[in-house]
Protein backbone atom coordinates (compact mmCIF):
# COMPACT_ATOMS: atom_id res chain seq x y z
CA UNK A 1 0.00 0.00 0.00
CA UNK A 2 1.56 3.55 -0.90
CA UNK A 3 1.63 5.98 1.60
CA UNK A 4 0.24 9.49 0.85
CA UNK A 5 2.44 12.13 -0.41
CA UNK A 6 1.30 14.54 2.58
CA UNK A 7 0.31 13.17 5.83
CA UNK A 8 -0.54 15.84 8.60
CA UNK A 9 -2.15 14.59 11.75
CA UNK A 10 -3.67 17.25 14.20
CA UNK A 11 -0.57 19.57 13.12
CA UNK A 12 -0.64 22.80 15.03
CA UNK A 13 1.91 25.56 14.59
CA UNK A 14 2.28 28.61 16.84
CA UNK A 15 4.35 31.98 15.35
CA UNK A 16 5.19 34.37 18.01
CA UNK A 17 1.67 33.83 20.30
CA UNK A 18 -0.52 33.13 17.72
CA UNK A 19 -1.61 29.78 16.80
CA UNK A 20 -1.65 29.62 12.96
CA UNK A 21 -2.60 25.89 12.17
CA UNK A 22 -5.25 24.70 14.51
CA UNK A 23 -4.99 20.85 14.49
CA UNK A 24 -4.87 19.91 10.81
CA UNK A 25 -5.68 16.12 9.84
CA UNK A 26 -5.56 15.25 6.29
CA UNK A 27 -3.92 12.99 3.85
CA UNK A 28 -2.92 13.91 0.01
CA UNK A 29 -1.97 12.27 -3.26
CA UNK A 30 -0.60 8.72 -3.13
CA UNK A 31 2.93 8.53 -3.23
CA UNK A 32 5.05 7.80 -6.83
CA UNK A 33 1.44 8.44 -8.42
CA UNK A 34 2.28 11.63 -9.94
CA UNK A 35 -0.34 13.74 -8.80
CA UNK A 36 -1.31 17.61 -8.85
CA UNK A 37 -2.91 18.46 -5.68
CA UNK A 38 -4.01 22.67 -5.22
CA UNK A 39 -3.93 24.33 -2.10
CA UNK A 40 -6.01 27.14 -1.63
CA UNK A 41 -7.54 29.54 0.75
CA UNK A 42 -8.27 33.17 1.64
CA UNK A 43 -5.30 35.65 2.77
CA UNK A 44 -4.42 34.28 6.13
CA UNK A 45 -5.81 30.95 6.34
CA UNK A 46 -2.34 29.52 7.28
CA UNK A 47 -1.29 28.39 3.51
CA UNK A 48 2.23 29.64 3.82
CA UNK A 49 2.79 28.22 7.18
CA UNK A 50 1.80 24.77 6.03
CA UNK A 51 4.59 25.05 2.78
CA UNK A 52 7.37 26.25 5.63
CA UNK A 53 6.28 23.61 8.21
CA UNK A 54 6.67 20.61 5.29
CA UNK A 55 10.04 22.07 4.37
CA UNK A 56 11.10 21.69 7.92
CA UNK A 57 11.73 25.83 8.88
CA UNK A 58 8.88 25.69 11.82
CA UNK A 59 8.78 23.20 14.32
CA UNK A 60 5.27 21.57 15.39
CA UNK A 61 3.46 22.57 18.29
CA UNK A 62 1.70 19.38 18.67
CA UNK A 63 0.44 16.74 15.82
CA UNK A 64 2.77 15.75 13.12
CA UNK A 65 3.76 16.50 9.16
CA UNK A 66 4.81 13.72 6.87
CA UNK A 67 6.18 13.98 3.50
CA UNK A 68 6.69 11.17 1.38
CA UNK A 69 6.52 9.44 4.62
CA UNK A 70 9.42 11.08 6.28
CA UNK A 71 8.50 12.87 9.60
CA UNK A 72 9.10 16.84 8.47
CA UNK A 73 10.51 17.98 11.90
CA UNK A 74 12.76 14.95 12.60
CA UNK A 75 13.97 13.88 9.15
CA UNK A 76 14.12 17.62 7.57
CA UNK A 77 17.75 16.28 5.38
CA UNK A 78 15.65 13.57 3.90
CA UNK A 79 12.47 15.47 3.42
CA UNK A 80 14.89 18.81 1.54
CA UNK A 81 16.51 15.93 -0.99
CA UNK A 82 13.11 14.88 -2.39
CA UNK A 83 11.45 17.87 -2.14
CA UNK A 84 11.43 21.04 -4.54
CA UNK A 85 9.96 24.66 -3.57
CA UNK A 86 9.33 27.49 -5.72
CA UNK A 87 8.83 30.15 -3.64
CA UNK A 88 6.32 32.90 -4.65
CA UNK A 89 9.22 35.62 -3.85
CA UNK A 90 12.15 36.26 -5.76
CA UNK A 91 15.36 34.72 -4.12
CA UNK A 92 18.20 34.88 -6.60
CA UNK A 93 21.70 36.28 -7.02
CA UNK A 94 21.62 38.73 -9.03
CA UNK A 95 25.03 38.99 -10.45
CA UNK A 96 24.98 35.02 -10.86
CA UNK A 97 24.14 33.54 -14.81
CA UNK A 98 21.04 31.52 -14.50
CA UNK A 99 23.27 27.94 -15.67
CA UNK A 100 25.40 28.93 -12.43
CA UNK A 101 22.65 29.70 -10.16
CA UNK A 102 20.86 26.57 -10.89
CA UNK A 103 24.89 24.22 -10.67
CA UNK A 104 24.98 25.85 -7.31
CA UNK A 105 21.46 24.82 -6.14
CA UNK A 106 21.74 21.24 -7.66
CA UNK A 107 25.07 20.79 -5.32
CA UNK A 108 23.04 21.96 -2.42
CA UNK A 109 20.29 19.71 -2.76
CA UNK A 110 23.00 16.75 -3.34
CA UNK A 111 24.00 16.41 -6.83
CA UNK A 112 28.16 16.09 -7.62
CA UNK A 113 28.88 18.94 -9.25
CA UNK A 114 29.43 17.99 -13.02
CA UNK A 115 25.68 16.27 -12.79
CA UNK A 116 24.57 19.81 -11.37
CA UNK A 117 26.11 21.32 -14.05
CA UNK A 118 24.51 18.61 -16.48
CA UNK A 119 21.28 18.76 -15.36
CA UNK A 120 21.24 22.99 -15.18
CA UNK A 121 21.84 23.44 -18.87
CA UNK A 122 18.80 20.18 -19.25
CA UNK A 123 16.61 21.68 -17.36
CA UNK A 124 16.72 25.70 -18.48
CA UNK A 125 16.47 24.22 -22.21
CA UNK A 126 13.44 22.63 -20.85
CA UNK A 127 11.84 25.57 -19.35
CA UNK A 128 12.44 27.98 -22.34
CA UNK A 129 15.81 29.62 -20.91
CA UNK A 130 18.58 27.64 -22.76
CA UNK A 131 19.33 30.86 -25.25
CA UNK A 132 19.38 33.12 -21.57
CA UNK A 133 21.48 30.36 -19.51
CA UNK A 134 24.36 32.83 -20.14
CA UNK A 135 22.72 36.06 -18.96
CA UNK A 136 22.94 37.64 -15.04
CA UNK A 137 19.61 36.39 -13.55
CA UNK A 138 19.36 40.21 -12.29
CA UNK A 139 18.54 41.24 -16.31
CA UNK A 140 15.64 38.89 -16.63
CA UNK A 141 12.29 39.92 -17.26
CA UNK A 142 9.44 39.04 -15.02
CA UNK A 143 8.27 35.49 -16.66
CA UNK A 144 11.65 35.17 -17.20
CA UNK A 145 12.68 35.16 -13.64
CA UNK A 146 9.13 32.90 -13.15
CA UNK A 147 10.62 29.79 -15.56
CA UNK A 148 13.52 30.13 -13.55
CA UNK A 149 12.48 29.63 -10.21
CA UNK A 150 10.91 26.59 -12.08
CA UNK A 151 14.27 25.23 -12.87
CA UNK A 152 15.72 25.70 -9.66
CA UNK A 153 13.14 23.89 -7.95
CA UNK A 154 13.39 20.65 -10.13
CA UNK A 155 16.83 20.62 -11.04
CA UNK A 156 17.68 17.91 -8.83
CA UNK A 157 14.73 15.77 -9.73
CA UNK A 158 12.42 15.48 -6.99
CA UNK A 159 9.75 13.28 -6.26
CA UNK A 160 7.79 16.41 -4.56
CA UNK A 161 7.45 20.23 -5.86
CA UNK A 162 5.72 22.67 -4.06
CA UNK A 163 4.69 25.38 -6.39
CA UNK A 164 3.89 28.94 -4.91
CA UNK A 165 2.06 30.86 -7.16
CA UNK A 166 3.44 29.37 -10.09
CA UNK A 167 1.80 32.06 -12.73
CA UNK A 168 2.28 35.34 -10.88
CA UNK A 169 2.93 38.06 -13.27
CA UNK A 170 2.72 35.95 -16.45
CA UNK A 171 0.97 37.46 -19.77
CA UNK A 172 -1.43 34.64 -21.24
CA UNK A 173 0.88 32.32 -23.77
CA UNK A 174 3.69 32.30 -20.50
CA UNK A 175 0.99 31.42 -18.23
CA UNK A 176 -0.39 28.53 -20.61
CA UNK A 177 3.42 27.29 -20.83
CA UNK A 178 3.60 27.00 -17.37
CA UNK A 179 0.68 25.00 -17.15
CA UNK A 180 1.78 22.79 -19.44
CA UNK A 181 5.09 22.17 -17.63
CA UNK A 182 3.08 21.36 -14.62
CA UNK A 183 0.93 18.77 -16.48
CA UNK A 184 4.31 17.44 -17.70
CA UNK A 185 5.91 17.16 -14.63
CA UNK A 186 3.25 15.08 -13.09
CA UNK A 187 2.11 13.12 -16.30
CA UNK A 188 5.23 12.27 -17.90
CA UNK A 189 7.65 12.64 -14.95
CA UNK A 190 5.79 10.91 -12.34
CA UNK A 191 6.53 14.46 -10.09
CA UNK A 192 3.80 14.83 -7.41
CA UNK A 193 3.29 18.81 -7.28
CA UNK A 194 1.62 20.80 -4.89
CA UNK A 195 -0.27 24.23 -6.69
CA UNK A 196 -0.63 26.79 -4.14
CA UNK A 197 -2.28 28.97 -6.36
CA UNK A 198 -5.27 32.29 -5.59
CA UNK A 199 -6.02 31.89 -9.69
CA UNK A 200 -8.83 28.90 -9.38
CA UNK A 201 -8.86 28.32 -13.19
CA UNK A 202 -5.25 27.01 -13.09
CA UNK A 203 -6.02 24.68 -10.31
CA UNK A 204 -9.11 23.64 -12.41
CA UNK A 205 -6.73 22.84 -14.95
CA UNK A 206 -4.08 20.95 -13.41
CA UNK A 207 -5.06 19.50 -10.03
CA UNK A 208 -6.22 16.01 -9.76
CA UNK A 209 -7.20 16.89 -5.89
CA UNK A 210 -7.93 20.15 -3.77
CA UNK A 211 -7.88 21.33 -0.74
CA UNK A 212 -8.93 24.02 0.76
CA UNK A 213 -7.59 26.34 4.29
CA UNK A 214 -9.32 28.93 6.08
CA UNK A 215 -8.44 30.60 9.64
CA UNK A 216 -6.06 27.68 10.24
CA UNK A 217 -8.09 25.01 9.52
CA UNK A 218 -8.83 22.35 6.33
CA UNK A 219 -12.34 23.21 5.66
CA UNK A 220 -12.44 21.32 2.33
CA UNK A 221 -10.82 18.48 0.52
CA UNK A 222 -12.00 16.95 -2.73
CA UNK A 223 -10.84 14.70 -5.89
CA UNK A 224 -11.34 16.61 -8.53
CA UNK A 225 -11.17 13.74 -10.71
CA UNK A 226 -14.44 12.99 -8.78
CA UNK A 227 -15.90 15.80 -8.65
CA UNK A 228 -16.06 16.56 -12.58
CA UNK A 229 -17.78 12.98 -13.03
CA UNK A 230 -19.96 13.33 -10.44
CA UNK A 231 -20.80 17.06 -11.73
CA UNK A 232 -24.25 17.92 -12.44
CA UNK A 233 -25.57 20.02 -15.16
CA UNK A 234 -28.59 22.60 -13.98
CA UNK A 235 -30.93 23.99 -16.75
CA UNK A 236 -33.01 27.30 -16.75
CA UNK A 237 -35.55 26.34 -18.91
CA UNK A 238 -38.54 28.30 -20.43
CA UNK A 239 -40.77 26.98 -23.24
CA UNK A 240 -44.45 27.30 -24.81
CA UNK A 241 -46.45 25.12 -25.02
CA UNK A 242 -48.19 22.53 -23.36
CA UNK A 243 -46.13 21.32 -20.57
CA UNK A 244 -47.93 19.01 -18.13
CA UNK A 245 -46.25 16.25 -19.17
CA UNK A 246 -42.82 16.99 -19.77
CA UNK A 247 -42.17 16.27 -15.81
CA UNK A 248 -43.10 12.84 -16.39
CA UNK A 249 -40.76 12.59 -19.59
CA UNK A 250 -37.35 14.17 -17.98
CA UNK A 251 -38.01 11.18 -15.05
CA UNK A 252 -37.77 8.85 -17.49
CA UNK A 253 -34.15 9.92 -18.91
CA UNK A 254 -33.07 10.25 -15.10
CA UNK A 255 -33.61 13.88 -14.95
CA UNK A 256 -35.16 15.72 -11.80
CA UNK A 257 -37.39 18.71 -12.89
CA UNK A 258 -38.80 21.91 -11.49
CA UNK A 259 -42.47 23.29 -12.89
CA UNK A 260 -42.06 27.42 -11.74
CA UNK A 261 -45.15 28.52 -13.91
CA UNK A 262 -45.65 30.30 -16.86
CA UNK A 263 -43.62 27.57 -19.05
CA UNK A 264 -40.56 27.99 -16.95
CA UNK A 265 -38.52 24.72 -15.32
CA UNK A 266 -35.42 23.75 -13.44
CA UNK A 267 -33.93 20.63 -14.38
CA UNK A 268 -30.85 18.74 -13.20
CA UNK A 269 -29.23 16.45 -15.51
CA UNK A 270 -27.43 13.63 -14.08
CA UNK A 271 -23.60 13.87 -15.56
CA UNK A 272 -24.64 10.55 -17.67
CA UNK A 273 -27.58 13.11 -19.43
CA UNK A 274 -25.88 15.53 -22.00
CA UNK A 275 -27.46 18.94 -23.31
CA UNK A 276 -28.51 17.64 -26.48
CA UNK A 277 -30.86 14.65 -25.00
CA UNK A 278 -32.69 17.46 -23.20
CA UNK A 279 -33.38 19.36 -26.82
CA UNK A 280 -34.50 16.08 -28.48
CA UNK A 281 -37.02 15.31 -25.34
CA UNK A 282 -38.38 18.54 -25.75
CA UNK A 283 -39.15 18.45 -29.40
CA UNK A 284 -40.82 15.04 -28.86
CA UNK A 285 -42.84 16.74 -26.57
CA UNK A 286 -43.72 19.23 -28.84
CA UNK A 287 -42.39 22.27 -27.59
CA UNK A 288 -40.84 25.49 -28.36
CA UNK A 289 -38.01 26.50 -26.18
CA UNK A 290 -37.71 30.46 -25.95
CA UNK A 291 -34.79 30.03 -23.16
CA UNK A 292 -32.00 27.37 -22.37
CA UNK A 293 -29.17 28.11 -20.42
CA UNK A 294 -27.14 25.69 -18.70
CA UNK A 295 -24.57 25.65 -16.16
CA UNK A 296 -21.97 23.44 -13.78
CA UNK A 297 -20.73 24.24 -10.54
CA UNK A 298 -17.25 25.49 -10.50
CA UNK A 299 -14.40 25.41 -8.48
CA UNK A 300 -14.66 29.32 -7.20
CA UNK A 301 -18.18 28.45 -6.45
CA UNK A 302 -17.00 25.33 -4.18
CA UNK A 303 -14.13 27.79 -2.62
CA UNK A 304 -16.44 30.51 -2.17
CA UNK A 305 -18.95 27.76 -0.22
CA UNK A 306 -15.69 26.28 1.80
CA UNK A 307 -14.40 29.52 2.87
CA UNK A 308 -18.06 30.58 4.13
CA UNK A 309 -18.51 33.77 1.40
CA UNK A 310 -21.73 31.77 0.45
CA UNK A 311 -24.43 28.88 2.12
CA UNK A 312 -25.09 27.01 -1.38
CA UNK A 313 -23.67 27.12 -4.74
CA UNK A 314 -26.17 27.91 -7.26
CA UNK A 315 -26.44 24.40 -8.77
CA UNK A 316 -26.93 22.96 -5.11
CA UNK A 317 -30.08 25.43 -4.30
CA UNK A 318 -31.68 24.07 -8.04
CA UNK A 319 -31.12 20.73 -6.74
CA UNK A 320 -32.19 21.32 -3.60
CA UNK A 321 -35.36 22.77 -4.76
CA UNK A 322 -36.34 20.11 -7.08
CA UNK A 323 -36.29 17.70 -4.29
CA UNK A 324 -38.37 19.29 -2.17
CA UNK A 325 -40.87 20.76 -4.11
Amino acid sequence: MTSPVIELDGLRVKLGRREILLGISCRLGASGAGKAIGLLGPNGAGKSTLIQTLLGFHKPLAGRARVLGYDCHRQVREVRARVGYMPETESFIANMTAVSFLRLMGELSGLPRETALEKAHEVLFHVGLGEARYRPLGTYSLGMKQMAKLAQAIVHGPELVILDEPTNGLDPAARQRMLKLVREMKDDHGMNVVVCSHLLLDVEQVCDEVVIMNNGLVVHQADLEAERRSNRCFVELEVIGEDQELSGALAEIGADGVREGGGRWRIVLPPSIEIQSLWALLGRQGLHVRKLTHRRDTLEEIFLKAVGHIQHTPGEAAAEKSLTV
